[in-house]
């Protein structure tokens, strides 16, 4: 089988050919053999070419690295109405980001797409013109005239030298008040409060290098990383699946409900027993189960709701309900994402008033935090909640986290439930990391 480079060489060959004069769409699909220096994010670090996207599905057994954009869609619809236009071709894959608020997106479809699945890879050129479609050979040859060799993401050696948060402590305790005593009133049961916490250090970080220490560590998630140009990125590790598709078969969960993690496992067993038996917890879990089956009500056959199971983490444990259902002919990714997204797990409930309270209240605009990272085509999809999450900006990173807040809930113990997960982040900038 072809080496990664022996690929590239035969794609360079492919564009010397004759192109169509009009419109259209064509891929040349290689596959190569993978070796022990295969690494999908190394190679998108060596290069110097924009939008980057990495996806790593939480099992291990899936990754792709989308480097490039033949075009971009800012929403979910016009992503689309692109892959109805090309129902000829099924297996056409787009990624991206979709944002807390999902009327905004930022889906491509790539210019080179890199996909594995469990030991089989294979690499895609992607060629796509609305006018002529041998002008993009033209620029697909200069794209891969500039690629580079993969460059192995160096460990993460910072000075931190300022942490703030948004809200501060003070503000946060305000913050829960003012969210149960509008829960006491009846305006909502439930939401989702966030805390942004910005790190600046002495010199510009490596966005790269920190998705890589973060999927060392932070086994059991996600990850995915966009990488916007080469100051600006998005990337995190996250536990939390928002929807996979395989045809009309859809599976989805509620994640919710946390308690601290521990290194030591007799603790750690402690911990997720009491997790598991904890009223407030399990209220929390159970109102986000609700709120999916009454959103899938009407587009979905039957809904099966599987046993609570405790999912354990570096630093946290969460109490996880997974749903599968069967969509109804015709249901396709945008109804998902419109159906899904935002959760109960990252907004609240009823989501419209909580949604309110949020931009009402929380001190930052959560742009890509809470919203969904992955791909679709038109046989197949998945996303990720994108949470546990950091955006890059020059000098500063800032890391997002958030908490459930229903009646009961205390400032105290909300505020340690964001330090304990915004620390998967967080413990990668400092020593003795665990």
């Amino acid at each position: 089988m072809s080496s990664l480079a022996d690929v590239l060489t035969q794609f360079q060959l492919a564009l010397t050919g004759a192109f169509s004069t009009e419109p259209g769409l064509q891929q040349i699909t290689q596959s190569f053999s993978l070796n022990d220096g295969s690494d999908a994010l190394a190679w998108l670090a060596g290069q110097r070419l924009w939008p980057q996207f990495y996806w790593q599905q939480r099992n291990g057994d899936e990754e792709l690295a989308a480097l490039g954009a033949c075009i971009t869609f800012h929403d979910m619809p016009a992503a689309q109405t692109f892959l109805t236009a090309h129902h000829d071709n099924p297996e056409l894959a787009l990624c991206g980001l979709n944002a807390f608020d999902p009327a905004h997106g930022q889906l491509f479809l790539p210019r080179l797409l890199w996909q594995r699945s469990a030991t089989h890879a294979q690499l895609t050129l992607n060629l796509y013109s609305a006018t002529a479609l041998c002008d993009d050979v033209h620029a697909a040859r200069a794209f891969l005239s500039q690629l580079s060799a993969a460059r192995t993401p160096q460990p993460l050696k910072l000075t931190c030298s300022d942490e703030r948060h948004l809200p501060e402590r003070a503000q946060w305790d305000a913050l829960i008040d003012k969210a149960t005593g509008a829960i006491a009133a009846g305006k909502f049961d439930k939401v989702v409060l966030a805390r942004a916490s910005d790190l600046y250090f002495t010199t510009t970080p490596d966005a790269a290098s920190l998705m890589a220490a973060s999927r060392r560590v932070n086994s059991g998630c996600y990850h995915f990383f966009m990488a916007f140009d080469a100051t600006r990125a998005f990337l995190g590790s996250t536990p939390e699946r928002l929807w996979r598709r395989i045809g009309d078969e859809l599976r989805t969960e509620a994640l919710a409900g946390t308690v601290a993690g521990s290194p030591d496992d007799l603790r750690a067993r402690e911990l997720g027993d009491w997790l598991m038996h904890d009223d407030k917890n399990q209220r929390e879990n159970m109102l986000v189960v609700e709120d999916i089956c009454q959103r899938l009500q009407g587009v979905s056959g039957a809904l099966e709701v599987l046993p609570p199971q405790i999912v354990r983490l570096r630093k946290v444990q969460h109490l996880r309900r997974c749903i599968w259902t069967t969509l109804r002919t015709g249901s396709d990714d945008l109804l998902c994402l419109q159906r899904l997204q935002p959760t109960a797990a990252v907004a609240g409930l009823p989501r419209d008033a909580a949604r309110h309270f949020i931009t009402q209240y929380e001190p930052f605009e959560r742009q890509w935090y809470a919203g969904s990272a992955g791909w679709l085509s038109a046989v197949r999809s998945e996303f990720c909640v994108t949470l546990r999450c950091a955006q890059v900006e020059g000098l500063r990173v800032r890391l997002y986290a958030g908490a459930g807040i229903v009646a009961g809930s205390q400032a105290a113990l909300e505020w340690q439930e964001v330090d304990n997960k915004a620390a998967g982040l967080r413990s990668l900038f400092f020593a003795n990391v665990n």
